[in-house]
């Protein structure tokens, strides 16, 4: 049985290393714009919409044609955006996906393929990756994250996990397949009510990861390898590099 599903980009004004950055201009287009168009492309969302919670951004949305909504500026993640910005949809969805407003690289089949795992028992399901690099495993900006064999996941962490025992650190990388976390999320409708719901967790706020308060709270995370790689654009020196990429075209 199909499952209808509402694709959400959270697209907050402000950020402390890229003011304004859904709005910036890459290669001719907004990265908000960008972001969208992707999305759109996808099979599997029954609707796009952009949640903000900025007047510029709601009218630059509108001004190409895309859906958006207003939603307050006082949320805590992206998450609680995209549950309020269902919660003002008339129509009814049986999922939600979280796709992340400064990924102006996302793939329409990485979209997919997450959509694939929705099944109507799948509670929370996201997009990790084979690790590729030691600058990606050692950085603490790469979430890792370990999983069972129902592709379940065990913990995120910003810590390299698992610690290889007896095994010299440099050949860490050649002796164990890692995978990062891709910060894509889908919901079950009724599960992202309830997790809007959970007060803040130990392992949480150890690790500046919202999907432990979950874990915490007895929910399952369902994982999905992609073999795609992504950027999120996060500063200007990412910025800088997405408009080279771009420029290559």
């Amino acid at each position: 049985m199909s499952k209808k599903i509402l694709g959400v980009i959270p697209a907050r004004y402000a950020s402390s290393r890229l003011p304004g950055k859904p709005l910036v201009d890459l290669g001719g287009q907004s990265m908000i714009e960008r972001v969208y168009k992707q999305a759109v492309l996808s099979k599997a969302l029954a609707k796009v919409v952009v949640a903000t919670d900025h007047h510029q951004i709601f009218e630059h949305v509108k001004s190409f044609g895309g859906h958006v909504c207003m939603t307050s500026d006082n949320h805590p993640s992206g998450t609680d955006r995209c549950y309020e910005a269902f919660a003002l949809e008339r129509e009814s969805f049986d999922y939600i996906i979280n796709i992340q407003g400064d990924e102006p690289f996302i793939e329409p089949t990485q979209i997919d393929l997450l959509a694939a795992q929705l099944d109507g028992y799948t509670q929370l399901a996201t997009l990790i990756k084979k690790i590729d690099t030691e600058d990606q495993l050692y950085s603490i900006g790469e979430v890792k994250v370990t999983f069972n064999r129902n592709f379940e996941a065990l913990y995120f962490s910003r810590a390299v996990i698992p610690y290889l025992h007896k095994v010299e650190q440099k050949d860490w990388l050649t002796s164990y397949a890692f995978y990062k976390h891709v910060g894509m999320y889908a919901y079950r409708a009724d599960v992202l009510k309830a997790i809007t719901e959970l007060k803040l967790s130990a392992l949480e706020k150890a690790e500046s990861l919202e999907q432990l308060r979950w874990m915490e709270n007895g929910f399952t995370v369902k994982v999905a390898v992609t073999d795609v790689e992504t950027m999120c654009v996060d500063t200007p020196e990412d910025l800088e590099k997405a408009r080279r990429i771009i420029g290559q075209f």
